[in-house]
């Protein structure tokens, strides 16, 4: 531990500010915080030069930093030493129709607390939106990322068609789908599908015949069941990816 190095115990780091920045992090860089995060700092969190923050950057572990400056629209940092490493995230990505906004803002932000690696909107034949807000997303996982003490981000696609998504998928990544139609329960399914998986997830009103056959002739799918109830799409979703986390990925 350097002669500067700050305290960082348990009590303090909890009460610390924790940032994503889009830099690179090591002992002694100097970050310049963006306009709206040095407003949060300055003027909301009111800290001041040799106080406490948290940084991560998505690849670097968490880093603790001191603040250097607090100007009227900059406030500047200098990373002392890391915090915490960076989180081994499991190989799990989410396909997952898209939903009108709000509820999958929901689930993108669930989607990284969970700890899903990878997040794909994909198009199905009864999906009512056709336009997402991908920088939108980005910012609702980057903030439960701060907010849960995640050191890892997941990856955002551009939304690609079913049909595209299935003709292209990887050999040797599993497929989870959820079918309402039935299915083997995802409990006891889920120990049989190790990492790299997929859970795919359909929109309201669910898959279409069509579909459902399509999805059963990828020689990696598995048909899951999510159990009796009929649920919302943002609700299978959140449910499926904690079960497979809970007994496969972070088990």
């Amino acid at each position: 531990m350097s002669e500067n190095a700050p305290d960082l115990s348990t009590t303090q780091l909890s009460t610390t500010p924790r940032l994503y920045v889009e830099m690179p992090l090591s002992a002694g860089t100097t970050i310049a915080l963006p306009p709206p995060q040095s407003h949060y700092l300055g003027s909301v969190m009111r800290r001041q030069p040799g106080d406490l923050v948290r940084l991560f950057n998505g690849s670097a572990g968490e880093w603790a930093a001191r603040v250097d400056s607090v100007g009227k629209k900059i406030v500047t940092l200098v990373a002392v030493e890391q915090s915490a490493p960076q989180e081994i995230v499991p190989d799990l990505w989410l396909c997952a129709a898209p939903l009108k906004r709000g509820r999958i803002d929901w689930v993108a932000e669930k989607a990284c607390e969970l700890g899903v690696a990878r997040l794909v909107p994909v198009v199905t034949r009864r999906t009512i939106v056709d336009k997402l807000n991908l920088d939108r997303l980005r910012a609702h996982m980057v903030e439960a990322a701060e907010q849960c003490g995640r050191t890892a981000l997941p990856t955002v696609d551009e939304p690609v068609s079913l049909a595209a998504l299935l003709r292209d998928w990887p050999a040797g990544r599993a497929l989870i789908f959820a079918d309402e139609a039935g299915g083997e329960p995802l409990a006891s399914l889920c120990p049989r599908v190790p990492a790299p998986a997929a859970i795919l997830i359909g929109p309201e009103g669910g898959f279409t015949a069509e579909e459902r056959i399509a999805i059963r002739a990828v020689p990696s799918a598995v048909a899951a069941s999510l159990g009796p109830r009929i649920l919302r799409a943002d609700t299978a979703a959140v449910a499926a990816v904690a079960v497979w986390q809970a007994l496969v990925g972070d088990a």
